[in-house]
């Protein structure tokens, strides 16, 4: 079977919450519960913490962990995934994000499934219904649409696709005045979950950034609009992502019920 290494690229300043993979959750730094549960995924055969600060490199190897140094000159959390995958020997590379504590071993899994399925398919990621409006018309919130393969069409922090018959102006005005906007059929929401073939990971850093991933901000656009197709797999799959602070709690109560 081909191999599969998991890589959780880990900042320590973050704009938002400087210091966020050491902040303490339910007894444990927030690094360590998604290192111990990618580690129980059944397709992963290593799990490594690719970081720049040596503080979290010390908390990973206390733990049981292996973690890699890298530049902290990246862009984006692909650049600093690819560097460590320059220096592997593998298949598969699976980006989990480093602020997610309650990721699901399943949910690595079945992203990783779709690549040994298809030897053509270079790249899987997830998504999930969208649960209500909030997320539906939050920029925070990424949203995706598929073709009938299942394979991505658009990634964007808007409402996808616009639903004209049900919409008479833009959902965000009629949220904002107290109208709830039909959720329209086929918007997911994407999960931050990417699984890749390592030497389409190497290209894809090679890849210049594009209009549209700039426009976004986000950089699975730089995939589409290269020509290249991602997988996405629908997902039950709920995760807590931790940007601020007041995140703690809610991932605290997520990893309570799990």
């Amino acid at each position: 079977m081909p191999s599969c290494i998991v890589v959780i690229p880990a900042r320590y300043a973050s704009s938002r919450f400087p210091g966020k993979p050491l902040v303490p959750i339910a007894g444990k730094p927030m690094i360590q519960h998604v290192f111990e549960r990618a580690r129980q995924a059944r397709l992963v055969d290593t799990v490594l913490v690719a970081t720049d600060d040596q503080r979290i490199a010390d908390v990973v190897t206390a733990c049981g962990g292996q973690a890699v140094m890298t530049a902290s000159t990246h862009p984006t959390g692909t650049d600093r995934i690819a560097e460590v995958a320059a220096t592997l020997t593998c298949d598969i590379v699976v980006n989990v994000q480093g602020d997610e504590p309650g990721v699901a071993p399943e949910a690595i899994d079945a992203l990783v499934q779709p690549l040994l399925d298809d030897a053509a398919l270079p790249m899987s990621t997830l998504a999930r219904p969208l649960r209500d409006v909030a997320e539906l018309v939050t920029p925070n919130v990424n949203k995706v649409v598929v073709d009938r393969q299942g394979h991505a069409l658009y990634f964007s922090r808007s409402p996808i696709p616009y639903y004209r018959t049900a919409w008479p102006q833009a959902p965000q005005l009629l949220a904002a005045a107290g109208t709830l906007p039909t959720i329209p059929p086929g918007c997911q929401v994407h999960m931050g979950l990417y699984a890749y073939r390592r030497e389409f990971l190497l290209h894809l850093a090679q890849l210049p950034q594009t209009p549209l991933e700039q426009l976004e901000q986000l950089e699975q656009l730089r995939v589409l609009e290269h020509g290249y197709r991602i997988r996405v797999v629908p997902t039950t799959y709920e995760s807590v992502g931790v940007d601020t602070p007041e995140d703690v709690a809610r991932a605290e109560r997520l990893l309570a019920s799990t």
